[in-house]
């Protein structure tokens, strides 16, 4: 456990810019460290904007930064199902079926908030490989942002809908690549999971899922049931949830028609994850970031 004085100092860390000099020697370990590791050596990109994003999601501890990175590579390597076809065209009936949007405003902690729509997944259309790869879509691209980097995300599941259809695609395979992408398989710290509508049907697939998750994210799931307007502006400010929820901001369709344009725009960089495995040098530009 880290001492308060180390606590303060990952947090003035996390504040600083991804250029600043006094982050040159984190990412200088975090890059020695991945060269000597023959799973990594050949396969990623060690450049400082792929790295800062490890550091950030581990609170600039370069050894669990590591741990991470390897892991990240070994969870794309092994689920090629989901990881190897990322491109728009894969999930853009689920896409234009308005199924996932991302807000347009962060939370008043800063963390970007998603939103998916578990009606809108016609399971005979797709599966739930094809549905998480929706998830990974968005989480390649949203990674690239410090402030994401910095402040996590949080995300909404209406799960208005859900049926016997959707519970069969869920098995304790699938539930365990899922656990690993929210545990310490992805750079990207969730800070929030929050279901909305969960029928009785739904319970039985959680607790397939639960059982992967260590303790803190399982004290970050907040089940709100059909009465979530009441609790869900708890934790979200009224004035960034859609009026669906509650909220005064944008409505879901818009919200998931902007977030699906932004991922239409991103196809190249999409295409690039697809075809080597693994992201390229760099980030997206910030006109591209700018235009959602």
């Amino acid at each position: 456990m880290k001492s308060g004085k180390e606590l303060e100092r990952f947090e003035e860390l996390q504040d600083l810019p991804n250029d600043s000099h006094f982050l040159k020697p984190y990412l200088l370990q975090l890059r020695q460290k991945a060269e000597q590791e023959a799973v990594l050596r050949d396969h990623l990109d060690l450049s400082e904007n792929f790295l800062i994003r490890f550091l950030r999601a581990r609170d600039f501890d370069v050894d669990l930064s590591l741990k991470l990175l390897i892991n990240y590579h070994r969870w794309r390597k092994e689920c090629p199902e989901i990881t190897a076809n990322l491109h728009v065209s894969s999930v853009l009936g689920l896409l234009q079926n308005h199924y996932h949007g991302v807000l347009r405003s962060r939370d008043a902690s800063g963390s970007r908030v998603l939103i998916y729509r578990i009606g809108q997944w016609n399971p005979k259309d797709f599966t739930a490989y094809e549905v998480f790869r929706v998830s990974l879509i968005t989480s390649e691209l949203i990674v690239q942002e410090t402030e994401t980097q910095r402040n996590g995300l949080k995300a909404i599941f209406d799960l208005q809908g859900w049926c016997f259809a959707h519970a069969l695609q869920i098995n304790p395979s699938l539930a365990k690549k899922i656990s690993a992408v929210l545990t310490d398989a992805f750079p990207l710290k969730v800070r929030g999971i929050h279901l909305l509508n969960e029928p009785l049907l739904f319970h039985p697939v959680f607790a397939m899922i639960r059982p992967f998750l260590p303790d803190k994210i399982k004290q970050r799931v907040h089940l709100h049931g059909s009465s979530f307007a009441g609790s869900l502006c708890h934790f979200f400010p009224h004035s960034i949830l859609p009026p669906e929820y509650g909220g005064a901001g944008p409505g879901l369709e818009e919200v998931c028609q902007e977030w699906t344009r932004f991922i239409m725009q991103s196809e190249d960089r999409l295409h690039q994850l697809s075809t080597d495995g693994y992201p390229e040098k760099g980030c997206l530009s910030v006109k591209q970031m700018k235009s959602f």
